[in-house]
């Protein structure tokens, strides 16, 4: 992809995206996220209708007229996204790919995190960490993320969620906001996934296709693997091989859910042919 048409990819992704997270998410990302708690702030009079719990005595005894205590939120937060950047992550049967819709949804977080004035990291990971971008502040920054989910190219067509988390936890000393997004079509991820949730708030995002959930009837189909790279001859006419597969896609599906509801982490799946701002929105609305 030439640099002429990245930008147009990058700035197209940008209109859409920061739009939601200015009217939209903004909001209700700040009352979902909070801070580290309250910090002090300033004294000043006493106003009708203040808490009087606030009263500082000592400056009201010093100038005999009543004065609180002022508090506000410390508010600084990091989000860390983690993206998965794997073969299947190039499935799509709709209008778009997995991975687009997982950039739009990256984007928006992206852009609200911002708006808060928080700080904002990415790691893409397939079998292993592809890159690490450090969290930082600002528009520029975001808008570098973004240009790496559009342009990079991964080594490995492979899918392993626990290493991508170990190497958050390696890298994240403080607690963070942490995103993961994927089709989870992997495993064995439940135990780092343990670990990095007593740490960091997580939230696992599954993007998927409809048509990943059931092999429909076409007879003899050459299929590829994205990940493995194998092509391969499957008889879709026969009834075993399609419950086959579908208990193969549910066991994935069910041991997501299962994995990040026992660690106490959040749960949003988005299908590509659905509006993932009703999905973002139900899920803010729900811890807020």
């Amino acid at each position: 992809m030439d640099t002429k048409e990245l930008l147009k990819k990058v700035r197209k992704i940008e209109i859409k995206t920061r739009r939601l997270s200015d009217h939209i998410f903004g909001g209700e990302y700040h009352s979902t996220f909070k801070g580290r708690g309250m910090t002090f702030s300033e004294v000043r009079q006493y106003q009708y209708g203040d808490d009087v719990r606030n009263i500082d005595w000592n400056v009201t005894a010093r100038t005999n007229e009543p004065h609180i205590k002022v508090f506000e939120e410390e508010r600084e937060l990091t989000m860390m996204l983690m993206v998965d950047i794997s073969g299947s992550e190039l499935f799509g049967t709709e209008e778009q790919f997995k991975s687009e819709v997982v950039t739009e949804i990256a984007a928006t977080l992206a852009f609200s995190a911002t708006q808060n004035n928080d700080k904002i990291g990415l790691i893409l990971f397939s079998d292993e960490v592809e890159l690490y971008i450090p969290p930082k502040k600002g528009k520029s920054h975001v808008l570098r993320i973004i240009r790496e989910l559009i342009e990079f190219h991964p080594k490995s067509k492979n899918t392993n969620v626990a290493e991508a988390l170990k190497f958050l936890s390696s890298v994240m000393k403080k607690k963070a906001i942490v995103f993961v997004l994927s089709d989870f079509i992997a495993d064995d991820y439940n135990h780092t996934l343990k670990i990095a949730a007593r740490k960091h708030d997580v939230t696992g995002i599954r993007v998927y296709d409809k048509h990943e959930e059931t092999i429909p009837n076409l007879g003899m189909v050459q299929m590829l693997d994205e990940e493995t790279g194998e092509l391969m001859l499957v008889n879709t006419s026969s009834k075993k091989v399609r419950i086959n597969y579908g208990k193969f896609y549910r066991q994935k599906v069910d041991y997501y859910n299962d994995s990040f509801t026992k660690s106490g982490a959040g749960v949003i799946d988005c299908r590509v042919d659905e509006s993932y701002v009703k999905k973002l929105l139900g899920y803010f609305k729900r811890r807020g």
